[in-house]
Formats: structure tokens, sequence, C-alpha cells
């Protein structure tokens, strides 16, 4: 049987974020997952965890997917803390990378090679108060072109870095302004099952 852990990344701010659609996008995720023979675990980081258990599920997982809100162009702070200190922990204990990948012996292994969690996956799935029209557009101000994937690098690279193969990222876009939950779940279903 396949194994997937969903992380829900959401971070409770009053009157502005209570973490309902992360919720509905990480239950969509499940319910997808299942339908195509998966196994699951979850991770709610906002209500706590054990480093060295997380460790053990990344290790577990075939496939890991993170759901995440985006607060000031980047997930939660909350986030940023657990991989901090759960990829250090898989660091240390050898599980999740073994060292950066370059070696004094052999100058042409090149930096972010020294993962040991090749063969898994990792998607990310966002929600934005970004409209969809900002990305992929050079003509767009803020990010002058860049897609969500580009964007979200910083993200997609501790796994990169660990040896997962990234898949294209999903996005709920300007869910602030003009939300679209049906079409964003139905859309997320769709993705779901082009890159699984």
């Amino acid at each position: 049987m396949k194994k997937a852990l969903i992380i829900n990344a959401h971070q409770f701010f009053e009157g502005i974020s209570a973490g309902k659609l992360n919720q509905t996008m990480v239950d969509v995720i499940g319910e997808e997952l299942v339908k195509k023979g998966y196994e699951l675990k979850h991770t709610n980081i906002e209500k706590g965890y054990d480093i060295n258990e997380e460790v053990d599920k990344h290790v577990w997982a075939d496939l890991i997917i993170l759901q995440s809100p985006v607060y000031w162009f980047g997930n939660p702070w909350i986030y940023k803390k657990y991989v901090d200190e759960v990829f250090t922990a898989g660091l240390f204990q050898q599980k999740m990378c073994a060292d950066d990948g370059r070696t004094r012996e052999d100058p042409s292994k090149q930096y972010g090679t020294g993962g040991k969690l090749q063969g898994r996956k990792y998607m990310l799935s966002l929600t934005w108060n970004a409209p969809e029209e900002a990305f992929g557009n050079k003509d767009q101000y803020l990010f002058g072109g860049q897609t969500v994937d580009e964007v979200f690098a910083f993200n997609t690279a501790n796994y990169k870095f660990c040896g997962v193969d990234v898949l294209p990222s999903f996005s709920c876009f300007n869910v602030v302004k003009e939300a679209q939950v049906e079409s964003d779940i139905q859309r997320l279903r769709e993705h779901l099952s082009k890159v699984l």
C-alpha cells in the first residue's frame, strides 16, 4: 500500500485566518489519496508534534503534501520552525540526508545531493490572497513573471535537498477577495489526478 503524509501548516489569526479553507483542502486531499489506495498519516503543526515522530513519518511516506496558507509571501512561521526542527533532526539522525552531498575526494559531486529520501514525492498546496494573474506574467508588478513554483523554491528546496522529487504545486487564489471554494476543490481533485 502506498503511504502519504499530509501536513497542515495553518496558523490561526483572529479575524483574518481561522483555518477552515486549509482544513477543507486537507480533507479533500485525504479523500482523493484514500481513493487512490494510500494509507495516510497527518500532522497539524499548530496542534503540536513530536520531532522524532515527524522524521519517522517523512521516512515512512512515499508522498508528502503540505497544505499551507501564504502569509506575507511565505509559509506561516510555525512551518519554518517545524522544518528547522524536523529536517535538522533528520540530518543528525542520518535518516533524511547524510550531508550536503559534496566531498573533498570527489569535487564533481554537487551541493544538495546528499539526500536519503529518493523515490519519494512532495507537493505543495497553497491558499493565497494573490490573484492567479499575478503569476507567470512578466508584466505583473510584484512577481515579474515568476510562477508559484518559482516563488516557493525556498520551500521545495528543503525536500529536494533530501532527495525527494518535487511535484507541481496547487494554489487556491484570491481567497480573501473572491473565494471560489467549490471550483478550487474541483481543480484540486483534477490536479491530484494528473500529478499522482
